[in-house]
Parts: structure tokens; sequence; C-alpha cells
């Protein structure tokens, strides 16, 4: 099994962010937590709010979207574009994303691009709330054991050294940048 984190990794950017401003553009109603969004973001850089506060009090603004799956399904297919040419070239079918993204973008997202196994950040879509850990670090090996106890990757991608647990049980490790892909 090749393993993958999913943003800057095979998808050239930041999703979560790609689909914030597609939700602004889509969902006007949601403009209205921008102010909310400037001083939390404030307050995150200042290390006055946790990260993972920062996210739910950003994601809060899921509450003016009305259906979120359809919302979710025309942001893939207008960002199917930015899945990098190198994954489908060696993409193989038992595959798996894990991703500190939200799972509810990422889920589909992967099954829309030929992907069946991912796992992400465990989201509501309707209010922003986390469901557990930020599948983040150590969280995504944790993660990785809970779905496939007896589970060997055998390579695994990333374009961030915050994944180094995940790199450190893969038998090879790639660390992304771009297109370029690099002994871990």
């Amino acid at each position: 099994m090749n393993v993958y984190d999913f943003d800057k990794t095979i998808y050239d950017g930041d999703s979560t962010a790609h689909f914030i401003f597609y939700t602004f553009k889509n969902r006007p109603l949601t403009l209205i937590t921008i102010p909310r969004i400037l001083i939390c973001s404030i307050l995150y850089v200042l290390h006055i709010m946790p990260k993972l506060t920062y996210k739910q009090q950003l994601y809060r603004m899921f509450l003016y979207v009305g259906r979120m799956d359809e919302l979710v399904e025309s942001f893939i297919e207008s960002h199917k574009k930015n899945i990098k040419q190198w994954y489908y070239d060696q993409q193989k079918e038992d595959d798996l994303i894990i991703s500190a993204s939200p799972e509810f973008i990422i889920v589909p997202f992967s099954k829309a691009i030929g992907i069946q196994h991912a796992m992400a950040s465990r989201v509501n879509d309707q209010n922003g709330q986390y469901d557990g850990i930020n599948c983040h670090g150590e969280e995504k090996v944790r993660r990785f054991y809970e779905a496939y106890p007896n589970g060997v990757i055998e390579e695994f991608y990333s374009d961030s050294r915050s994944d180094t647990p995940l790199a450190k049980i893969a038998k090879k490790a790639f660390l992304v940048k771009g297109n370029q892909r690099k002994p871990w």
C-alpha cells in the first residue's frame, strides 16, 4: 500500500483554503463571517488561540452554506485539475490518503479521482466542530493502525516534515516539493 498526504503533495495547493474561497464565491452569505475569521486569525498568529479552536472558528462559516454536499461536489469538479500528473502516473488500486484537512472534503475528492481509501480530520460539515483530534502528526499513525492493524506502507509521500511519524513506519518515504519527489 502506498500512502499519500493530500495538500501540496498530490493536490497542488491547500484544498481547505481553496474550498473556503470557493465557498465565499459560491455562497455569498458566508461573507458575513469574514470579521470573525480576521479576529480569530490575529489571535491565532499571536498564539493566543490554539490551532484547533482557530480552525473550528473558521469552519463556523459552514453554518451559512446550506446544501454542503452540492457545494463539495461542485468544488471537487472544478478543482480536479489540481491533482498532480505524477500521482496519476503511479496511482494504484490500494492507495490511501491520510490528511489533516476535513474528511467531508477529502473522502469524496479521493473517490472522485479513483482513490477508494481515505481518512482525514473528522469535522462536522454543518457547524465546523471537530469530532476527535486533528488528523496530524502522530494522530495519522494512530488512525492508520486503527484502520489497518497489520498495515504495511510500501511508499509514503508528503510535503511536510510534520508527517515524519508516518515516514518512519514506511519502507520508503518521499518528501514532495512541487512535482519533485526526493527521498525523506
